[in-house]
């Protein structure tokens, strides 16, 4: 079993490593394919509809598979290659280490919001935009145009102390865990990240950013935390509820795994 590290822990070359292989899914078609899949979950959540990836109980279990299956996609490029996490409590700035050049590349310019630099600027050749939301075929960010300030370490552990995972309505609206750390009650955690990157981690394409899985590994980070913290309660509806995933409902799109089967993150990684 291997340990997904902080990404300000990384070495040179588990940054080259990581990058590389990247790229080289970006080149076979294979990383566009996730960018599909996010993409239409995020179209077809709604809080009265059919939800699963978002808005939702299974956002938490939905995200960890998908990021078991790209993390599997690197290694089949590189066997050592593990997802960093970054944590925005502590790297909160454009001149945070994520943002060099020799690893995600930094902020995009003024005016179209262009990444200019590093191994996904699109003057580079490696990384157009072939699945988008608009016209445009280059890497965007605008980092804390859309709202200033990340989330703070003491909003995060306000939101780790909650007791209950979710709650009905199981939408956007309801109270819990679940809900306060994707960023629809409380202090806007993860949703809030999204729009301090700017660019098209504004938008269902959000992988478009190579820092969408980063953000995503913190964001299943802070859900094992709670889960150390809280282990005598635990994902909720536990029975069958009109259009959200119980706890031993197949999530689509694999339609081979519930939440309960993702539920122990050990038996895939750990988290250093």
């Amino acid at each position: 079993m291997a340990d997904r590290k902080n990404q300000a822990d990384l070495t040179a070359t588990e940054k080259r490593n990581f990058v590389d292989a990247v790229l080289e899914l970006k080149r076979s078609g294979r990383y566009d394919e996730f960018i599909s899949t996010h993409n239409a979950f995020i179209v077809s959540d709604t809080d009265n509809g059919e939800r699963t990836g978002h808005r939702s109980p299974s956002f938490l279990p939905w995200h960890r598979r998908f990021l078991l299956q790209f993390e599997e996609a690197l290694q089949s490029v590189n066997s050592s290659v593990m997802l960093p996490y970054w944590d925005w409590t502590v790297d909160r700035t454009p001149r945070s280490s994520l943002w060099a050049d020799d690893f995600l590349g930094g902020d995009g310019r003024s005016g179209d919001g262009r990444v200019t630099s590093g191994p996904f600027a699109f003057g580079g050749g490696n990384w157009p935009m072939n699945i988008r939301v608009d016209g445009r075929t280059f890497l965007r960010r605008s980092l804390g145009a859309g709202v200033r300030e990340l989330p703070t370490r003491a909003e995060v552990d306000r939101v780790l102390a909650m007791t209950t995972y979710d709650a009905a309505p199981w939408n956007s609206g309801s109270d819990g865990f679940r809900n306060a750390v994707e960023g629809w009650r409380g202090p806007n955690l993860h949703n809030r990240v999204h729009v301090w990157i700017g660019g098209q981690m504004t938008t269902g394409a959000s992988p478009n950013d190579p820092v969408f899985w980063l953000h995503h590994c913190f964001i299943d980070k802070l859900w094992a935390d709670w889960q150390k913290l809280h282990p005598n309660t635990g994902y909720v509806p536990t029975t069958r509820t009109t259009n959200v995933v119980s706890l031993r409902d197949t999530m689509k799109p694999w339609n081979d795994v519930t939440p309960a089967d993702m539920l122990d993150h050990t038996k895939f990684y750990t988290y250093k």
